[in-house]
């Protein structure tokens, strides 16, 4: 009786286990996909020195179409005042974006008007401070 009672436990802590393992694994995977089921690209990154109030992120028409961008922040806290996303036809779409990001987090999904474009490159405009070290912004684009 005692031995049934002892296989039980390890059966349902195994099958805990378990689904802990694969829930993780599942939150893993997902984690860089957008809303739509799409993933997010690497489009490049600039660290934030301090001394100028932007910095442009240039992509190209090799990196494909894009719907929405996205902005992550390490290293530091920084203030954006807007963004302005320059695309392969000549257009532009300035996005009115005033947001502190902090250390190690990230923006909402910023949707691009119209449809899906080649993104030529992104330019931040950010709030001048004083870091002791220099923040690095990447941007991420989702098609």
């Amino acid at each position: 009786m005692i031995n049934r009672n002892l296989w039980r436990n390890h059966v349902w802590m195994l099958g805990l286990i378990a689904a802990l393992v694969l829930g993780v694994s599942v939150y893993g995977q997902d984690r860089d996909r957008d809303d739509y089921g799409g993933r997010w690209v690497y489009l490049g990154s600039r660290h934030v020195d301090g001394h100028r109030d932007h910095d442009v992120v240039r992509v190209g028409s090799r990196d494909g179409k894009f719907r929405a961008v996205q902005l992550r922040v390490t290293g530091g806290a920084v203030d954006f005042h807007r963004v302005v996303v320059h695309f392969g036809n000549g257009t532009s779409e300035e996005i009115a974006f005033r947001e502190r990001i902090p250390d190690g987090s990230r923006t909402r999904p910023i949707d691009l008007p119209g449809d899906r474009r080649v993104i030529r490159s992104v330019e931040l405009w950010y709030g001048k401070e004083s870091w002791h070290r220099l923040p690095k912004v990447e941007v991420y684009g989702t098609r």
